[in-house]
């Protein structure tokens, strides 16, 4: 079955993988980026460039819905909003000049290994949450290299922003809100950047996919935070990622 030359059976995987991987994000404020990213480079041999460039477009659409979601249930912090923006933008375009500039095969493998050192991270995480409330001190910073890392890596806002933030003692529920609001503005310059190094020919049919399951799940995430506890999450998260990402190592590698 096709509509305007899209095979609509084709990109129902896709619908599902958007699906369950913004459920986990709206929930704990990360992971959207990195389970898509690693499932298209390390499982399906997506170059680097090309899967992040994916991943970012669609979170442009399930950013937009999901911030919308928690600015509705008062799941946002202003300050640490503005905190955090301008240093993720910065950072992001400098991942997307870095990324573009280097041949895939070359920096495919040190891509993977980063995803699977954020799924050990995330699954340390889990095992150790909750730390004791307090106010982040090192935000600035830690925008920068989450921004950057997340261009580079296709993924990784999420899990080194929020991650970071929740070790330093910031509440949870107002991190990964705030996070995901963040997030949106970041994927829109991000997405845009790659646009301009790379086109858009190359956008159609997964990309759709992940697109609808994405935003379907977007309005429940919101709903997911306040009400189910993050920790199994980040270890089942963790786990999984730090699976597929060795896989993919070893497929680059072996």
């Amino acid at each position: 079955m096709e509509l305007f030359g899209i095979d609509l059976w084709a990109i129902v995987p896709f619908i599902l993988i958007g699906f369950a991987a913004q459920m986990v994000d709206g929930a704990l404020g990360m992971a959207f980026g990195v389970i898509t990213n690693t499932l298209m480079v390390g499982l399906l041999g997506v170059p680097p460039a090309l899967a992040s460039q994916r991943v970012h477009i669609v979170e442009c659409f399930t950013t937009a819905t999901s911030g919308i979601s928690h600015l509705i249930h008062g799941n946002i912090d202003k300050r640490l909003f503005f905190r955090l923006l301008i240093p993720g933008v910065i950072g992001g375009l400098i991942g997307t000049y870095i990324l573009t500039s280097i041949d895939g095969d070359t920096i495919k493998p040190f891509v993977l290994i980063y995803l699977a050192a954020i799924g050990v991270w995330l699954l340390v995480r889990g095992l150790l949450f909750p730390p004791k409330l307090r106010e982040a001190k090192h935000v600035a910073p830690l925008g920068l290299v989450g921004g950057f890392l997340d261009a580079a890596g296709g993924g990784g806002w999420g899990p080194v922003v929020t991650s970071n933030l929740l070790i330093q003692g910031a509440e949870p529920r107002k991190v990964v809100g705030t996070v995901n609001s963040v997030e949106f503005f970041l994927t829109v310059t991000i997405s845009a950047s790659f646009a301009l190094h790379m086109g858009i020919s190359h956008i159609a049919g997964p990309t759709l996919g992940l697109i609808i399951g994405g935003i379907a799940a977007a309005p429940f995430g919101a709903i997911v935070a306040k009400r189910i506890s993050p920790k199994v999450m980040l270890i089942m998260v963790g786990v999984v990622l730090s699976i597929t990402s060795a896989y993919g190592i070893w497929k680059a590698w072996g």
